[in-house]
């Protein structure tokens, strides 16, 4: 019997202490307040050039001639490659030979109109004079002045003369026609001639922009195609100018409405560890990029930061980070960003539907308390609220607690270094 008393007194003790010990183990936080709280939004890109031209061909031949190489300094204007121009010398002087051509043809023609033009004018001369002459026999042969045979003789001189106006006047026609054909194949030749000296000159690449040769995709002695439908064409080179640096960045879907043209930034280089470069935004993609492979994923904006010091050793191509300021506030209470969880709000009415809000849960002695919260901006993994006092503890997790806990519940705080 005293055994089992024991037994039963010991059951009880480990009973109550267990009760003791009840409910979830969490992990809490006072409610601190930041004399400056930043809104930051994180994003990952390449570094480009303000300023970049890739340099193709609008000709298709061997490269034949290539001054350049990459890293190299050139001025608008300069020479970076040439084409063989054997085919396109060719076709300028064979456009130069028929405009030639064509010239003299029209010049002939134009002495030929010369001609008829005197000659229509001897033949209608001769008719008015004929006319002349066949009204006055007329008059005369009315009069009885004059025999018949006279007025037939001036009428057929009349009618022989304006034959004679109407076949020059045809001829004067003919020849124009011919001279203005001429002068329409002369436009054509000359069209043809212009376009050959334009494909010759083309034969010459220069730069478009001062820069630095920052790519080199081709070699001495390749041949180059010109893009045609859906098939680009070959890029020689890409001439960057980095007076001016950007930084382009992918910025998720949920974080690009809090970005705006202006916001300042800052840019970190893996190959600068330990620098910071100062920027502004510039540019704000109104669409998302395209996705690549068929998998659904996130949609990415494209956002471009333009540097305000542009360092000479930056290269386009090389990998950064940005951090975009979004807002600013001094003097806020934040919380971890984990606390604030949504509960349901007691319904007002009968058969209304409580709507969620958002909330932190305090920790009073070995229970919590839901209490309501307006939340802010965030930074990081912080967040600002309004609607708790400074100081307050507030749980921070585990995430698998935070999830179940209610309103009054018993929780068990975990000390600091306790697992």
């Amino acid at each position: 019997l005293l055994l089992l008393a024991v037994m039963v007194l010991t059951v009880v003790t480990l009973g109550l202490r267990r009760g003791a010990g009840s409910g979830a183990e969490v992990t809490t936080q006072p409610v601190s307040r930041a004399p400056v709280f930043r809104s930051l939004v994180t994003a990952s890109g390449q570094i480009v050039a303000t300023r970049y031209a890739d340099i193709g061909s609008n000709v298709m031949g061997k490269i034949v001639a290539l001054p350049v190489k990459e890293g190299d300094r050139v001025r608008a204007g300069q020479l970076l490659a040439r084409i063989d121009a054997v085919q396109a010398r060719a076709e300028v002087s064979a456009a130069r030979a028929g405009v030639d051509a064509l010239t003299a043809e029209a010049a002939a023609a134009e002495r030929a109109i010369e001609a008829a033009g005197a000659e229509l004018a001897g033949a209608e001369a001769r008719a008015t004079e004929a006319a002349a002459t066949l009204d006055r026999t007329r008059e005369l042969h009315t009069q009885g002045l004059a025999p018949k045979a006279d007025l037939d003789a001036a009428q057929a001189a009349a009618d022989g003369a304006r034959a004679q106006a109407r076949a020059a006047q045809a001829s004067l026609d003919r020849v124009q026609s011919t001279r203005r054909a001429a002068t329409q194949r002369i436009a054509q030749s000359r069209a043809q001639a212009d376009r050959a000296r334009d494909v010759l000159g083309k034969t010459e690449i220069t730069a478009p922009i001062d820069g630095v040769v920052s790519r080199l995709q081709v070699r001495e002695g390749e041949m180059v195609v010109i893009g045609i439908q859906n098939q680009p064409g070959t890029t020689l080179m890409t001439v960057s100018d980095l007076s001016a640096i950007d930084a382009e960045v992918k910025v998720p879907e949920a974080d690009v409405l809090r970005i705006r043209v202006g916001q300042t930034a800052s840019v970190l280089l893996e190959a600068i560890p330990g620098r910071r470069f100062a920027g502004r935004v510039v540019e704000v993609g109104a669409s998302a990029l395209p996705v690549v492979g068929t998998q659904a994923a996130a949609r990415e904006f494209r956002v471009v930061v333009r540097l305000d010091d542009a360092d000479p050793s930056l290269r386009p191509g090389l990998t950064c980070d940005a951090e975009i300021l979004t807002e600013e506030k001094k003097d806020v209470l934040t919380v971890p960003l984990q606390s604030v969880v949504l509960r349901p709000s007691p319904a007002t009415a009968a058969g209304e539907t409580a709507e969620d809000r958002p909330g932190v849960f305090l920790v009073k002695e070995d229970t919590v308390s839901f209490q309501p919260v307006t939340p802010g901006i965030i930074g990081g993994l912080a967040i600002e609220v309004t609607g708790v006092e400074e100081g307050a503890v507030v749980v921070t997790g585990p995430f698998q607690a935070l999830r179940s806990l209610k309103d009054g519940a018993p929780v068990r705080v975990r000390q600091e270094g306790q697992r």
